[in-house]
C-alpha cells in the first residue's frame, strides 16, 4: 500500500470522528433523527477507517512458510468488513431510526442548530472527499471512475472515496430532511431522510462487498500486463506456443503469474534453463507489482488434453 493510501484513509478518520461527536451533540439538542442517523453513520466511517489502518498493517507482514506469499489478502479481507459493518451498522440503525421517527414523529427543537451542524460537516467531509479524490485521481489513469473502482486492486482508494460520497449524499439528505421539517411543521420528514440515509448506505455497502469479495476470492492482473507477459514469452524464438497465462493478486502490489509453455524440443537442460532465467526476470521488470514467476514446461498437446475439463465463463 502507497504512502498516499495512508494519508487518505488518516484524513478521513480525523474528520468523520470529529463530524461524529459534532452530530451526535446536535442531535441530542435538536432530537433530530436524520442528524442521529448522520452521527452513527460518521461514527461507522470512524471505525471502518480504522479497519482499514489495520488491514493496511497486517498486510506488510514479511512471508514465512506458513504464508509464502505474505499476508497482503488481509487488506481486502478487512476492506469486506468495512463493507460488512457500513451495511449492518450503518445502513441498519438510520432505517430502524427512520422507521421509529416516522412511526411516532418527535417534534423538532432548535433547527438551527442542525443547520450549524449539517453546513459545518458539509465543508468537513468535503475537504475528506477532495483528499480522497485527489488521490484516486492519481491512480485511476483516465478510466472512469466505477471502472478504476471495478479494476482497481487497491481498496483503501475507492472505499474511502465512495464512503464520503455516500456521507456527502447523506448530508444534503438530512439538510432537506430538517428544512421540510421545519417548513411543513411536520416531522415525519425527519424521519422519512433517516430511511433515505440508510437506504443510501445500504446501497454503497452492497456495492463495496461485491468489489471487495472479488480481490478477497483473487483477481488477475489487468489484461495489458498478461499481454505484455505473452508478448515477453513469444518474443523467444525457442518458445513453440505459450499454453497459459495465470496471474493473480496476492494484494495490492503483489502479483503471482503462472505459465505453461511449449518449449523447442532441441533444447538442452543447461539452454533451457537459461531461457527460464531470462524470461522470469524479463517478466518481473514488466510491472515491479510482478513479485513471483512460476514456469511450467508442457507440450501444447498435453496441455489442452489435462485442461480441457476446466471452463471458463
Amino acid at each position: 500500500m502507497s504512502a498516499s493510501a495512508g494519508k487518505v484513509v488518516i484524513a478521513a478518520l480525523v474528520g468523520n470522528f470529529l463530524i461524529a461527536l459534532t452530530k451526535f451533540t446536535a442531535a441530542s439538542i435538536t432530537g433530530s433523527s436524520a442528524l442521529l442517523s448522520e452521527g452513527v453513520h460518521s461514527l461507522v466511517d470512524t471505525g471502518n477507517q480504522a479497519l482499514l489502518l489495520l488491514g493496511m498493517k497486517r498486510a506488510k507482514r514479511p512471508a514465512s512458510p506458513g504464508f509464502p506469499f505474505g499476508h497482503g489478502k488481509e487488506i481486502y479481507f478487512w476492506s469486506f468488513m468495512v463493507a460488512v459493518l457500513l451495511f449492518g451498522f450503518g445502513a441498519g440503525i438510520s432505517i430502524w431510526e427512520g422507521v421509529k421517527h416516522v412511526m411516532h414523529p418527535v417534534e423538532m427543537v432548535k433547527p438551527t442548530i442542525a443547520y450549524i451542524v449539517l453546513g459545518a460537516s458539509i465543508v468537513f467531509e468535503g475537504i475528506s472527499f477532495t483528499v480522497a479524490l485527489r488521490e484516486f485521481n492519481k491512480v485511476r489513469n483516465g478510466l472512469g471512475y466505477f471502472e478504476a473502482a471495478n479494476r482497481g486492486k487497491d481498496p483503501t482508494f475507492f472505499v474511502v472515496l465512495f464512503e464520503d460520497s455516500a456521507a456527502m449524499i447523506g448530508l444534503i439528505v438530512a439538510l432537506l430532511g430538517v428544512a421540510l421539517t421545519q417548513v411543513t411543521g411536520n416531522p415525519i420528514w425527519d424521519g422519512i431522510a433517516s430511511i433515505v440515509i440508510g437506504l443510501v448506505l445500504a446501497v454503497v455497502a452492497i456495492w463495496l462487498a461485491r468489489e471487495t469479495k472479488g480481490l478477497l476470492i483473487g483477481e488477475s492482473a489487468d489484461e495489458m500486463v498478461t499481454e505484455k507477459i505473452r508478448n515477453s514469452a513469444t518474443a523467444h524464438s525457442e518458445i513453440d506456443n505459450v499454453n497459459e497465462i495465470a496471474t493473480l493478486h496476492m494484494g495490492p502490489n503483489f502479483i503471482v503469474v503462472n505459465m505453461s509453455l511449449d518449449f523447442a524440443d532441441s533444447l538442452s537442460s543447461g539452454q533451457l534453463e537459461t531461457l527460464v532465467t531470462t524470461l522470469s526476470s524479463e517478466i518481473k521488470a514488466i510491472d515491479p507489482s510482478i513479485k513471483r514467476v512460476f514456469i511450467e514446461a508442457e507440450s501444447r498437446a498435453n496441455h489442452s488434453s489435462a485442461n480441457s475439463d476446466l471452463v471458463f465463463d
